[in-house]
């Protein structure tokens, strides 16, 4: 995960929210429209997932929120700190564990190796400080991504299908502890997955973008979830989402 600094954001982005997108328009030509007219509020701590068919612009408008992409018109305000999330957790292979978490930061070397070690520690990889990236498995890897972003206190957090190279259960597992790192620390998270059940399990909020606009919302209701995290009517929701989809 990378941090990246929004130029366009200023200092007023509304107290209550850590994004606010007016009328975004990202045209690739002058005649082909990516999105189209995209207006959104994400509030601070809230998790949204963005779903829908490949080509429609989920990620696209994850690299507007970012920063990596400049809109061909509208108006942007995002918080400053910010941390992005492959599906390829993209780690330097030539440098160690301990050294890839705190890339980038500036601070003593002690107090780097005990940022990086902390960090670890609460990924349950601390006997992986001085490890090759090569020497661990794709859901370490991630767990090593999101320890990264750990080290930094992001306020928002942006993850484009961030587990969908991983098995079914080291995928849950991540989930879980994508959960409980939010819970913890507050990050708003906004989520591009393709994952109906990923999606529903983890977020306040699920946006569907069709042809490049938010054609769809859910809102889903986690004052009552299951043993497994999700909301007790999840299964309502997916079947939903999956019609919607058709």
């Amino acid at each position: 995960m990378n941090i990246q600094n929004n130029e366009n954001n200023a200092n007023n982005v509304n107290n209550s929210y850590c994004v606010s997108l007016t009328h975004i328009e990202v045209a690739f030509d002058d005649t082909y429209k990516v999105l189209k007219d995209i207006n959104l509020n994400i509030k601070q701590g809230e998790f949204v997932s963005l779903i829908g068919r490949s080509g429609c612009g989920k990620t696209t408008l994850l690299k507007v929120i970012s920063g990596l992409l400049k809109p061909t018109s509208g108006n942007i305000n995002v918080t400053d700190m910010q941390a992005i999330g492959f599906q390829d957790a993209r780690l330097i292979p030539w440098l160690k564990i301990g050294e890839n978490v705190v890339f980038g930061l500036s601070d003593s070397k002690n107090n780097l190796k005990k940022l990086a070690n902390n960090a670890l520690s609460k990924m349950q990889l601390e006997e992986y400080t001085d490890k090759w990236p090569s020497q661990l498995s794709g859901g370490q890897a991630q767990r090593v991504s999101l320890a990264r972003a750990l080290v930094r206190n992001p306020e928002l957090l942006l993850l484009d299908e961030p587990f969908g190279a991983l098995d079914a259960l080291t995928r849950l597992d991540m989930q879980d502890l994508l959960a409980k790192l939010r819970t913890q620390n507050g990050w708003s998270t906004i989520m591009v997955t393709h994952d109906i059940a990923e999606a529903v399990r983890l977020s306040d909020r699920i946006l569907m973008l069709q042809n490049g606009v938010i054609s769809r919302q859910w809102n889903i209701d986690r004052s009552s979830v299951d043993s497994q995290g999700r909301p007790t009517n999840h299964v309502s929701i997916e079947d939903d989402l999956r019609l919607a989809l058709k």
